[in-house]
């Protein structure tokens, strides 16, 4: 398991927000705490500031709609139960609160009681597409596969949920037995969306259990050469090839109910819908509490939303036997190191190393972390024994060369790091990363100078709205002492990235270097107001304070009194 978060670490009994002495907060603060931790997305917190509002206001409206929310979006869904019944006697068109009710309804055996909500909830996009699938698994749940299908029909007058409809019907009908219906369906889903994971399981899964094991691996082994090598599938096929027999893909309606939320909130996780998204994955798991795949879907949500700890407990309480085990500690330690916790981070990935020493993706990772830390022989070390682990490394591989080259590069091995960029420019050779760093780096040390600044030049072309590549390229000609030029592409590139302290300082440069001295020091003013590096800020204010000096043309190019240049 991975490293526990520095809130779960406390004891079971223990208050992670005793600290805020919430219970001592008047009824405006509590509110106003409530609206601000709400905005944050730190729901938790946002629960119990609400709850100590309500506490002096329990009929307010607004205060018990706000902790309904809350309540569903922290996972406490017994709590939103009791909320959506009060939310309802104001408001009896509340869609979330009649999917929470039809969802309990549904766990309590209730299905035409579930029916009921969910019909009522069907009044906008998203509320016709879970509207029906939930209904269909209630009808499911009573083994009625005609009246499933005939629910799921309602959404063919939206083209955007065909490939729902078609899923879903196969799982219900493969669930209730029918399984003439349920390969029509599965066929049917699988050449409309091929690529998508959940299809590729279900009918590969359908496949073995019908004694077509040699089609399954087929379509599973296609998957797995068109896409990174998914740890679901991976997992499926090994035990296929290993003689295990095939449990069914959803073998109860809460497993389909869990199923339908988790795929509705799959397609949401945009900056716009991942609060939507978030709640449905809290509900996908409130009908399947041990669903993986839905606990690493609410994993993802948090790391977007930036809640690093909410994310690392939600991989957290994914079984030590599940496939999904390995990525989670990829990302545990991916959001550990956004908190600033590396040595924590370095554990996790260490601990995967030692369970799984062949696990390319680990290795992968914690050259990545190790690099993003600026632990360039380290990070040089783990990218060497990743590609160790490759039996032919190829064109998928070109990242690993290109980070393992900057690692080297950074580490002042440029022996070790021209050969590296080079390898990955063989395999692909219109990679603008590589060429700009590459080419960038040969300018800078002025070697084979009109390769470089091809290099350079090409990669312009081929992003010509990345600041950093166009700055490369200026800062390159500024280095050759081809000031006009070098102004002129510097100019273009602050303009692409007006924020960033290392383009606004070269340009700074530039402008000084062909006379316009006022405005190089509003650039390098502008650059010193850009949250430069604390060395670079020293450098930027003696150029405020003194210029530049005159150009030494004998001198070997530098960084002219400013960071390593941008070559990403």
């Amino acid at each position: 398991m991975a490293v526990i978060p520095g809130h779960a670490a406390q004891s079971q009994n223990a208050d992670p927000y005793a600290a805020l002495r919430i219970d001592k907060a008047s009824p405006s603060g509590s509110y106003l705490a409530g609206r601000f931790a709400s905005r944050q997305r730190d729901t938790g917190i946002a629960a119990r500031y609400i709850a100590r509002a309500l506490e002096n206001d329990p009929n307010n409206p607004l205060l018990i709609e706000r902790a309904f929310t809350l309540e569903v979006s922290s996972g406490n869904i017994t709590s939103a139960e009791k909320f959506a019944e009060r939310v309802l006697k104001f408001n009896d068109q509340h869609r979330l609160s009649l999917l929470v009710l039809g969802l309990k309804s549904m766990r309590d055996g209730k299905a035409a009681l579930a029916r009921q909500y969910f019909q009522k909830s069907a009044y906008t996009p998203i509320g016709e597409l879970s509207a029906a699938l939930l209904t269909g698994w209630s009808y499911a749940s009573e083994n009625n596969l005609r009246e499933a299908l005939a629910e799921l029909d309602k959404l063919k007058r939206n083209q955007a949920f065909e490939n729902f409809r078609l899923f879903h019907a196969g799982l219900i009908a493969d669930m209730v037995k029918n399984r003439n219906r349920a390969e029509v369906f599965y066929k049917s889903a699988y050449e409309k969306a091929g690529t998508s994971l959940r299809v590729v399981q279900a009918y590969g899964n359908f496949l073995e259990r019908t004694g077509r094991g040699d089609q399954a691996v087929q379509i599973y082994e296609l998957f797995l050469n068109s896409t990174q090598n998914n740890p679901l599938v991976r997992s499926a096929l090994d035990a296929l090839k290993a003689g295990k027999q095939a449990e069914p893909f959803i073998d109860t309606a809460a497993g389909g109910s869990a199923e339908a939320l988790y795929s509705i909130a799959g397609a949401l996780t945009d900056e716009r819908s991942i609060d939507i998204a978030l709640v449905y994955a809290r509900l996908a798991l409130s009908s399947h509490p041990e669903f993986s795949e839905g606990q690493t879907l609410l994993g993802e949500v948090y790391t977007q939303m930036k809640l690093h700890e909410q994310a690392i407990a939600a991989y957290d309480r994914i079984e030590a036997d599940s496939p999904l085990r390995s990525s989670a500690d990829i990302q545990t330690a991916t959001n550990l190191n956004q908190l600033n916790r590396f040595d924590d981070a370095v554990k996790v990935l260490k601990s995967l190393i030692a369970r799984e020493p062949e696990n390319y993706n680990a290795l992968l990772s914690l050259g990545n972390l190790y690099r993003l830390n600026e632990k360039w022989l380290d990070a040089a070390d783990s990218y060497t024994q990743a590609l160790a682990r490759v039996d032919e490394p190829g064109a998928k591989n070109w990242s690993v060369y290109y980070f393992r080259g900057i690692a080297y590069e950074r580490a002042g091995r440029w022996e070790s790091a021209e050969p590296d960029f080079r390898k990955a420019l063989r395999f692909q050779p219109e990679q603008a990363s590589v060429l700009n760093y590459l080419g960038y780096s040969l300018i800078e040390k002025r070697i084979n100078l009109t390769e470089a600044f091809e290099m350079v030049e090409k990669a312009v072309s081929l992003r010509p709205n990345d600041g950093y590549i166009v700055d490369s390229l200026g800062w390159g000609h500024y280095q050759l002492g081809r000031y006009e030029e070098a102004a002129k592409l510097l100019e273009r590139a602050a303009g692409l990235r007006p924020e960033d302290a290392v383009i606004n300082d070269h340009l700074g440069d530039a402008l000084w270097r062909v006379g316009r001295k006022l405005e190089a020091k509003f650039q390098w003013q502008y650059a010193l107001d850009s949250n430069p590096t604390d060395e670079n800020a020293v450098k930027i204010r003696k150029k405020l304070r003194q210029g530049l000096p005159d150009p030494k043309p004998a001198s070997a190019p530098t960084a002219s009194g400013t960071e390593k240049p941008n070559k990403s």
